[in-house]
């Protein structure tokens, strides 16, 4: 029997979106006979964990349905057996990169790979705690329901089970390692406050993040697609179509991958830094796999915490560290364009090989583009004012250490991305236990 892991990292209470899981993972048992292990990865604070807690006690016992709620301290005991396991030179210094003192979204998502792993599954369907699913008269659209029907199979046998197929034919035997569906309501980062306040100093701060090679056109039209979405319009009837996919149509969470993915490449390890999750899905687009994207777009919202005045300087913070790492990320990304089907082995796997010498190679690049990227953000955060002025002086304050950390994350994903088979087989032989299941009501 198939076997998946529907997963769903979290770092506050949500109960209601452990229900709306459950429920998920109960639907894809019913419509499609496989296993389901809903990974809980909660590193909220006592209280929020207790409050989990309870939503996963009071789940209806589903046959073929497997619940495993982690508290950060059992996380971090079997992480840290993964990494002594796996033979490295330095475990503590893998386990800091697995799990770090602070939020750290690849990080994260790299926990869950590994938990899938050590759970047998040969997929990682990922799920957010600040999204909601779409519903249509009375029902709500999961969609696991398009990724059971095509991942891991290959895509010439997907074809027959989506609405539209721009498959090329000689790519029938390449096995279809991504389903993914993208998002509605709010911009995916929280910085449409900035175009409320000024439409063109917005322009100038998510230009940061587009490629500097490209040309201004280009670099402009980028700024109009990001972070936005697929609009506003709501799911009336499934749409899938197989194929090469664009970039902008996949989403982080929203997303099924196959085991034969995600055991090659990690994720960016990068602490407090928003969007640095998305490396996985760069190398399988850039690589010309086929993929399947659908629409049955989750519903993004905003938790209250990142507007408050707590809360505020920390999440933009993360905004800015997510457009310098752009400059150790953008040189991969263009590498792994150049390569397109050389990043494949024979049997249509990634070779992980040509994407670690892109990540070495981009360590030592030259940090002008982030000594201007600061200079940027300083002038447009002062002309905003108010808070945003607040915010400038802080980023002010750090920038060495900010221009430091975003080599040093470069530097830790190549030790990352080396030491990973071992990882994944040390958490395969080392499994998650009986003890991580938790027996529901």
């Amino acid at each position: 029997m198939q076997r998946v892991c529907l997963a769903l990292p979290t770092m506050r209470p949500c109960p209601g979106t452990i229900v709306d899981l459950a429920e998920e993972a109960a639907y894809a048992v019913a419509n499609f006979g496989v296993e389901v292990h809903l990974l809980i990865l909660d590193t909220t604070d006592a209280a929020g964990v207790a409050k989990n807690a309870a939503a996963v006690a009071s789940l209806p016992l589903t046959p073929g349905v497997f619940v495993h709620h982690l508290s950060e301290a059992q996380q971090r005991e079997f992480f840290r057996r993964v990494a002594e396991r796996s033979g490295a030179a330095d475990p503590e210094l893998l386990l800091d990169m697995m799990l770090p003192p602070a939020v750290a979204y690849g990080s994260c998502v790299n926990r869950i790979f590994l938990g899938a792993a050590a759970l047998g599954c040969t997929s990682a369907h990922l799920r957010n705690d600040d999204a909601d699913f779409q519903v249509l008269d009375g029902r709500k659209i999961f969609p696991i329901h398009h990724e059971l029907l095509s991942i891991g199979r290959p895509a010439g046998e997907a074809a027959a089970d989506v609405t539209r197929s721009e498959l090329d034919p000689a790519d029938a035997d390449m096995p279809v390692l991504l389903v993914s569906g993208s998002f509605m309501g709010e911009l995916n980062v929280d910085i449409g406050e900035i175009r409320e306040l000024d439409p063109a100093v917005y322009r100038d701060v998510v230009r940061l993040w587009t490629p500097p090679v490209w040309p201004d056109e280009d670099r402009d039209a980028m700024v109009d697609v990001s972070f936005k979405g697929t609009g506003t319009e709501p799911f009336t009837a499934d749409e899938s179509v197989l194929g090469a996919p664009d970039i902008w149509n996949v989403f982080m969470c929203n997303v099924a991958l196959d085991h034969r993915a995600y055991e090659v490449l990690p994720l960016l390890p990068s602490i407090k830094t928003l969007g640095c999750d998305y490396a996985l899905l760069h190398a399988l687009v850039h690589a010309r796999m086929p993929a399947v994207i659908h629409n049955r777009h989750i519903v993004n919202y905003y938790t209250p915490e990142r507007r408050t005045g707590a809360g505020f300087v920390p999440y933009q913070m993360g905004f800015v560290k997510l457009l310098l790492s752009m400059l150790y990320l953008y040189p991969v990304y263009g590498g792994m364009i150049d390569l397109g089907r050389g990043l494949l082995d024979e049997r249509h796997g990634l070779k992980v090989e040509p994407i670690l010498d892109l990540v070495r190679g981009s360590i030592d690049w030259d940090r002008a583009g982030n000594e201007h990227c600061l200079d940027v953000l300083d002038r447009s955060y002062r002309k905003l004012g108010g808070k945003y002025a607040e915010l400038a002086d802080v980023v002010a304050g750090q920038r060495e250490q900010l221009l430091d950390e975003a080599q040093e994350d470069a530097r830790r994903w190549a030790v990352l991305i080396e030491a990973w088979a071992p990882m994944v087989a040390a958490s395969r032989a080392e499994g998650l236990g009986a003890a991580s299941e938790v027996p529901a009501r």
